[in-house]
């Protein structure tokens, strides 16, 4: 870890403790996976324009999203099958964003139950909604209200699979099948293996246990078979079941922000999937200064985020707060807790370095004007 200066290093370091084919699963995208490329690409077209003789001696990265304080302008984003990178993935990544004074957002395909997560870690924990089936989706509802959850982001973008290319050439899925590659790869990747081996293999533990039924759900769950029915009426529904902060995650078009609004949800949050559905989706960030202008304070965004300069862009943009997904897998392959927490020490430095050059104090302080896109 003392070589992994930035998240690239991280990624180096969980490219060579992974597999190649749980490697692959964390760092594919879909199709040609120009979508993930075009997600980084944006960023680089977005240049500062900074401002000079302003005080930024003391620096402050503490900020309000829905009305609460908290340390950085960050969440962890909703992320599954974390057990695969490291045992007890979900909870290693719960105590790094407890630490860190930021919400852990933990999804439906987690290998950490609602309850788990609730009784081990707690902290500002939001539950991931996906609605693979009615009945099971009110189930799940009512367990994360019941476990103290107050904060519930349904995921709108994943009517199908992507095609995730990658995954199909290794056949990567859950249980693991042992073919003579994966097994050759594994017994190349000792710690990895050790690790599975004694930390038990992974599973969906919101499904976790004996009925077919659950068992087919994971299948699902697992290959994204989600109910493709669900409209802006089940969305009204579901506003009416949760009596807390609702979100709906997935959103790229500035009227399904406005009607998700209009319905009465808290606020969007604008994601194309990390690049991992529709590959030919536009990347966040350009959607992102229209919908944060009409929605001031109820814009959330990830998607392609590997610098503190890159959470600053999109907070002048106006995003009140960023996910941040892979990177934190990273961090998580290489050294668990440790190595997740030494990613968001990385983000805080990388911002606060920013601030002070841009020549702003604070990130709340931040606006457009620090912003200007080049060609």
């Amino acid at each position: 870890m003392r070589s992994a200066f930035n998240v690239e290093g991280y990624r180096e370091l969980a490219r060579k403790r992974l597999p190649r084919m749980v490697f692959d699963y964390l760092d594919g995208g879909a199709d040609d996976e120009k979508g993930l490329q075009r997600n980084r690409q944006a960023f680089d077209r977005l240049e500062f324009l900074p401002r000079r003789l302003v005080n930024v001696a003391e620096r402050s990265l503490t900020t309000q999203v829905f009305g609460k304080r908290q340390a950085l302008p960050l969440m962890v984003a909703p992320m599954g099958l974390n057990g695969a990178f490291w045992p007890k993935g979900d909870l290693e990544l719960a105590r790094a964003a407890k630490q860190a004074d930021i919400p852990f957002i933990l999804s439906t395909a987690a290998n950490a139950s609602i309850e788990e997560v609730a009784d081990q870690v707690g902290g500002d924990l939001w539950f991931q909604l996906y609605v693979v089936h009615p009945t099971l989706a009110d189930q799940l509802v009512a367990r994360a209200l019941a476990a103290g959850y107050r904060t519930l982001v349904l995921t709108t973008d994943v009517a199908v699979n992507g095609k995730r290319e990658r995954d199909l050439r290794s056949g990567f899925g859950l249980p693991f099948k042992y073919s003579p590659r994966v097994i050759l790869d594994g017994m190349l990747h000792p710690r990895w293996s050790w690790r599975l081996l004694t930390g038990g293999m992974p599973q969906m533990a919101n499904f976790a246990s004996r009925e077919a039924y659950d068992v087919e759900l994971q299948a699902a769950l697992l290959s994204r078979k989600m109910d493709a029915s669900f409209d802006w009426n089940a969305l009204q529904r579901l506003r009416q079941r949760w009596p807390h902060r609702l979100l709906v995650k997935g959103v790229l078009h500035p009227e399904d922000a406005a009607r998700c609004i209009e319905l009465g949800a808290d606020g969007v949050i604008l994601s194309n999937h990390g690049g991992r559905q529709l590959d030919a989706s536009c990347s966040p960030l350009a959607t992102l200064p229209d919908i944060a202008q009409a929605h001031p304070g109820k814009v959330l965004v990830d998607s392609g985020f590997r610098r503190g300069s890159d959470v600053v862009k999109a907070l002048a943009l106006g995003a009140s707060g960023v996910l941040i997904g892979r990177p934190l897998l990273y961090g998580l392959a290489a050294a668990g807790e440790k190595g997740a927490s030494a990613v968001l020490d990385i983000f805080q430095d990388e911002m606060n370095r920013t601030l002070a050059n841009l020549g702003c104090a604070s990130v709340e302080g931040l606006s457009a004007e620090l912003v200007i896109r080049t060609s």
